[in-house]
């Protein structure tokens, strides 16, 4: 985390995006919260990896498809470095194939682009307090997708119906909970709400989650719910 951010409250922003009238109405939109600063802009992967090393960003909203370098490779480029931003991938995801290489590339979360403002401004809240944000409505689609592919065959399902069920059978009953909310697309305070814990407990067994499933995000939790039958 930067510094500076640290010591006036404030969460930098880097914009990272292709299209100049994107750049124009995040730079608006988030302009006009006080307790976030837009602090660049960049067109492309390549400037969008200089001006992260010259301005350290809190967190980077990053777009997918850009020219000479694009978000994924930047995204990959970014989380080599020493603390590094916390990227959030917008992305017009009917369009694009990628969401998945951007979450495994190290992005903390994915949002589509006609998301509202006010979610955009929580995502990025809650990304500087280490809680990945997945937009419930992409992450249900992205699973979609993925169970949609025309390799998907009968034997496949079956395989993976069964890796998902070993590995949700190590998980206490309490854990159990947590990663069937996960898999329904809840934030840690809604899980926290839900099932009356506090939000650090839900973090925790977030934690533990990713070591017992073997996986890095939410949205691979969300997948072996899916796979094991109980989304």
């Amino acid at each position: 985390m930067d510094t500076l951010g640290l010591v006036t409250g404030t969460t930098r922003v880097l914009v990272v995006d292709d299209d100049p009238l994107v750049r124009s109405a995040l730079g608006l939109m988030l302009g006009g919260q006080g307790d976030l600063e837009v602090v660049g802009e960049a067109a492309d992967g390549h400037e969008g990896l200089r001006l992260a090393r010259d301005l350290r960003p809190d967190v980077v909203l990053m777009d997918i498809r850009m020219p000479r370098l694009d978000g994924l490779a930047a995204t990959r480029e970014l989380h080599a470095r020493p603390d590094p931003p916390r990227v959030i991938v917008l992305t017009t995801f009917d369009a694009d194939e990628h969401v998945v290489e951007a979450l495994a590339a190290g992005a903390d979360g994915f949002l589509l682009k006609d998301t509202p403002p006010p979610e955009i401004v929580a995502a990025i809240h809650k990304v500087v307090g280490d809680e990945p944000m997945l937009s419930p409505s992409a992450t249900r689609t992205l699973i979609r997708r993925l169970r949609d592919e025309p390799e998907d065959t009968a034997s496949a399902a079956a395989a993976r119906a069964a890796d998902a069920e070993a590995r949700l059978a190590l998980l206490t009953d309490r854990e159990r909970d947590v990663a069937l909310a996960v898999g329904k697309g809840l934030s840690n305070a809604e899980i926290a709400r839900t099932l009356h814990l506090s939000v650090p407990t839900v973090k925790a067994h977030v934690s533990r989650l990713f070591d017992k499933l073997q996986v890095t995000n939410r949205v691979q939790i969300a997948i072996c719910v899916h796979d094991a039958g109980l989304s």
